[in-house]
C-alpha cells in the first residue's frame, strides 16, 4: 500500500504542472490556504460584475421596463471608472502611511465604496421603476450613485488586492499566483450566474432585495477574510521622504510611437465591437426568444466559460509562437460569426443557436484581449510594462463603458422608429433594435480588422521560447 501511495504521489506530481497551470503556486512562504483565502476578493469582483453586467440590466429592461439608454448609462459608469486603475496602482505602489502598510488601505476603502454602493442599489431601483414626479428623478440619481460607488469600489479592490498578491509571492511563483487569482475571478463570476439565477427564477422586487443586500454582505465577508493578516507593515517603504516617481512623465513616454497608436486603436474598436452587447444579450433572449430571468442569468456563466476556453486556447497558441496580432484578429473573426448567429437565433426562433453564439462571444472576446495585451506587453521598454498593460486596460474600458451606453441608444431609437413603421412592415418586431446593435458591432469588429492588419508580422518578437510565452498569469485580473 506504501509503494502504491508513493507511485500516485509521484504521478500527480509529474500530472499537476503539466495540466493545472497553478498546481504549484503554493510555497513555503505563501501556503495553499493563504493564498485561495486571498483570492476571494476575486470572487467578491466576479460577483459583483455578474449583478451589474448581466442579472440588473435585464431585471431593469423586462421586469422594472425601465428605458434601456438609461440601464446602458447606469451600468456604463462602473466602466467609464476602469481607467484610473493604473493611476491606482501607481498611488498604492508610492503610498504613504506612518502604519507602512500600501496596499490594505485601498483594498478596505475599496471594499467600503463597493459594500455602500450595493447597500442603497436596491432601494434606488425601486424608486426608479415605480416613482412618480420628482420621485423619478430621485430614482435616476440614486442608482447613478450606486452604480458609480460599486464600479470604482471594485476597481479600486481588484487592483490593489493584485498588487497584493504580487508583492507576498515569491518571484518564482508570481506568475502562477496571478494565474489562480484571474481563474477565481471567472469562477466568481460563472457560479454567481448560476446561483442568481437560480435565486430569481421566481422573479419579485423583495427577492430582488435580497440577492443585492446579501451580495453586499457576502462582499464585505469575502475581502475582510481574504484582507485579514496578508500585508506586513513595511514603515521603511511607506515613509514620507522614501523616493517617489513621476506617472505623467512614464506615461507620456510611453504613448510615443506609431505602432503602439495604431495597436490601441484596434484595441478600443475591437473592445468596443465587443462590449456593445453586454446589457442588451439578456434583454434580447428574455424579450425576443421569451427566455426566463433564470435563463438569460445563465449567459453570463456561458460567456465567461467561452472566455476561459479562449483564453487557454490563446495561451498554448502564444507559446507555440503566434503572432499575436494574428491571434487578436482570429478573435475578431470569431466574433462577426458569433454575431451573425445570434442575429439569426430571432428569425429562427433558437434559443440553442442564440447560447451557442453566446459561448461564441466570449471566445473570440478572449482572444482578442489575449492577443492585444501580449502585443502590447510587447511594446514595453525600460521595466514600462505596467504602463504599458494600464494604458490597454484605459482604452479598453474606455471603449467598453462608451459603447455600452451607445448601444442601449442604438437599440432604443431603431426600436422607436420600427414601433412607428418607419423601417418599413419587415423590420416592426421587437428584434430590430437588437438587431441593428449586433450589425454595427460586426462592422466595428470588420473595422478593427482593417486596424490591426498591418500589425501581423510587424516586428513582434517570437514567442517560442517559453520563457517569453503567455499564460494565464500574465492576464490582468
Amino acid at each position: 500500500m506504501k509503494r502504491l501511495n508513493n507511485s500516485v504521489s509521484a504521478a500527480w506530481s509529474r500530472l499537476g504542472p503539466r495540466f493545472l497551470p497553478f498546481a504549484d503556486a503554493a510555497t513555503a512562504e505563501l501556503p495553499l490556504g493563504r493564498l485561495l483565502r486571498l483570492s476571494l476578493f476575486q470572487v467578491s469582483v466576479g460577483m459583483a460584475v455578474v449583478l451589474l453586467n448581466g442579472t440588473l440590466n435585464r431585471v431593469m429592461i423586462v421586469e422594472m421596463g425601465v428605458h434601456a439608454w438609461l440601464v446602458s448609462l447606469m451600468v456604463s459608469l462602473p466602466l467609464v471608472f476602469a481607467p484610473f486603475r493604473a493611476l491606482i496602482g501607481f498611488k498604492s505602489d508610492t503610498h504613504r502611511s506612518l502604519l507602512g502598510w500600501r496596499r490594505v488601505p485601498y483594498i478596505w476603502m475599496g471594499t467600503l465604496i463597493q459594500f455602500g454602493g450595493l447597500a442603497i442599489m436596491p432601494f434606488a431601483l425601486l424608486v426608479l421603476s415605480e416613482g412618480q414626479g420628482p420621485a423619478i428623478i430621485a430614482g435616476q440619481v440614486g442608482a447613478a450613485i450606486a452604480f458609480l460607488l460599486v464600479g470604482a469600489g471594485l476597481h479600486t479592490t481588484q487592483t490593489a488586492g493584485l498588487a497584493l498578491a504580487t508583492d507576498i509571492a515569491p518571484a518564482e511563483s508570481r506568475p502562477r499566483v496571478v494565474a489562480l487569482l484571474y481563474v477565481m475571478l471567472l469562477l466568481g463570476m460563472m457560479v454567481s450566474a448560476l446561483v442568481f439565477g437560480v435565486v430569481l427564477d421566481n422573479f419579485s422586487p423583495f427577492r430582488l432585495i435580497q440577492v443585492i443586500q446579501g451580495a453586499a454582505f457576502l462582499t464585505m465577508v469575502l475581502n475582510v477574510v481574504a484582507l485579514w493578516k496578508q500585508e506586513a507593515r513595511n514603515p521603511a517603504l511607506t515613509a514620507k521622504d522614501a523616493p517617489r516617481t513621476s506617472f505623467r512623465e512614464a506615461w507620456g513616454s510611453f504613448a510615443k510611437g506609431g505602432r503602439a497608436s495604431r495597436l490601441l486603436v484596434a484595441v478600443g474598436l475591437g473592445t468596443a465591437g465587443f462590449s456593445m452587447q453586454d446589457i442588451l444579450l439578456e434583454p434580447y433572449g428574455g424579450e425576443v426568444l421569451h427566455l426566463t430571468v433564470s435563463g438569460t442569468t445563465t449567459l453570463t456563466a456561458l460567456l465567461a466559460g467561452g472566455s476561459l476556453v479562449g483564453f487557454a486556447l490563446a495561451a498554448r497558441s502564444l507559446g507555440r509562437g503566434q503572432d499575436p496580432h494574428k491571434l487578436a484578429a482570429y478573435g475578431a473573426l470569431a466574433g462577426v460569426l458569433a454575431f451573425v448567429a445570434v442575429i439569426f437565433a430571432a428569425p429562427l426562433e433558437s434559443a440553442m443557436l442564440f447560447r451557442a453564439g453566446t459561448i461564441i462571444i466570449g471566445f473570440g472576446g478572449g482572444l482578442f484581449s489575449v492577443g492585444t495585451l501580449t502585443a502590447a506587453m510587447e511594446l514595453s521598454e525600460n521595466g514600462q510594462s505596467g504602463l504599458a498593460l494600464g494604458a490597454w486596460g484605459a482604452v479598453q474600458a474606455t471603449a467598453a463603458g462608451l459603447s455600452i451606453a451607445l448601444g442601449g441608444v442604438v437599440r432604443d431609437t431603431f426600436s422607436t422608429l420600427a414601433e412607428q413603421g418607419v423601417l418599413g412592415s419587415a423590420l416592426t418586431g421587437p428584434a430590430t433594435g437588437y438587431s441593428f446593435v449586433y450589425h454595427f458591432e460586426i462592422a466595428l469588429l470588420a473595422v478593427t480588422l482593417v486596424a490591426i492588419g498591418p500589425l501581423v508580422g510587424s516586428g513582434g518578437r517570437t514567442r517560442s521560447d517559453p520563457s517569453s510565452s503567455f499564460g494565464l498569469a500574465e492576464f490582468p485580473g
